[in-house]
């Protein structure tokens, strides 16, 4: 198996996260400001729970002040939305990420809509959408902004070429989409997605797929042409007797399948999930230093 097919997200993430230590270290001596970065987590979905946990972990690793606060799954919206303006005002925190999904009674929209947008280093606050989508400076949503940096730092080019979406979800393709279209990436992209007529007929002309449809194993040998860059950013668990879980995770992609025929690859795990929490301390660390908005 040729190694430098794969576009390696933990080595990419790491790289980052020494870049970000590096910053605050100085930041710290120099000017006696740590980042800090607030959470909060509603109900006891496990997915949840360990996303946030993790993220805590990368806080302390990196010398982030963090603060999380879990609460239970009948929290009522409105204490919600008094923990996120205890934090607007809070200027020791310099980003707040509610772990979505929040649980059903409460308005997610209500909830990001609530964060003030310098805060939002999800990049989901209609503001920071919106100015994605015209190409200003925003925070933009982590799992996208990663894609973007494994792309940039494996040299790829994305100028004139053909990209396709498959997946059209508000975190990931929709805001991905809009990002390629920047002047800086000028790429032509389609977006794919559930009610899309031969999807095989757009994958086959693309230079560059991002696979985000949560199907694992969907995108074939027979979908891709010769030499295309593959972004895999599915997370699924499909059934595994030989693990002790009984499980193991999968991509979108059928990597196997799909390997010898594209020329780069991102693996499952590996791959784009690490890029996530990467890039949402790079958004807390450029919060931090007003360099988004200052």
């Amino acid at each position: 198996m040729n190694g430098n097919k794969i576009i390696d997200g933990k080595l990419i993430a790491s790289q980052i996260k020494e870049e970000i230590k590096s910053e605050v270290t100085k930041l710290k001596v120099e000017k006696n400001i740590t980042p800090g970065l607030a959470f909060i987590l509603a109900g006891e979905d496990p997915a949840s729970v360990s996303y946030v946990k993790g993220k805590g972990k990368t806080c302390e690793e990196l010398g982030f002040y963090s603060v999380t606060n879990t609460l239970p799954g009948n929290t009522s919206e409105n204490h919600i939305l008094d923990l996120i303006e205890k934090y607007n005002e809070d200027k020791k925190i310099n980003g707040i990420l509610v772990q979505l999904p929040l649980p059903k009674h409460i308005n997610e929209e209500k909830v990001i809509e609530a964060i003030n947008y310098k805060k939002d280093v999800d990049g989901f606050h209609p503001q920071n959408i919106g100015r994605l989508m015209i190409g200003t400076n925003c925070f933009i949503p982590c799992t996208p902004y990663g894609i973007l940096e494994m792309i940039h730092r494996s040299n790829i080019e994305t100028k004139g070429k053909n990209l396709v979406v498959i997946g059209r979800s508000n975190i990931v393709g929709k805001p991905v989409a809009n990002l390629f279209l920047r002047k800086s990436l000028s790429s032509t992209v389609t977006v794919c997605h559930s009610y899309t007529r031969n999807i095989k007929e757009y994958t086959l002309n693309a230079d560059i797929i991002i696979a985000a449809i949560g199907k694992p194993h969907f995108l074939k040998r027979d979908m891709i042409k010769e030499g295309c860059v593959i972004i895999d950013v599915g997370i699924n668990r499909i059934p595994d007797a030989s693990k002790k879980t009984g499980n193991r995770l999968v991509g979108d992609v059928d990597f196997d399948d799909c390997f010898e025929k594209c020329s780069r690859i991102t693996p499952v795990p590996g791959g784009v999930g690490l890029m996530t929490v990467a890039m949402l301390m790079k958004n807390t660390l450029d919060s931090t230093l007003g360099k988004i908005y200052e």
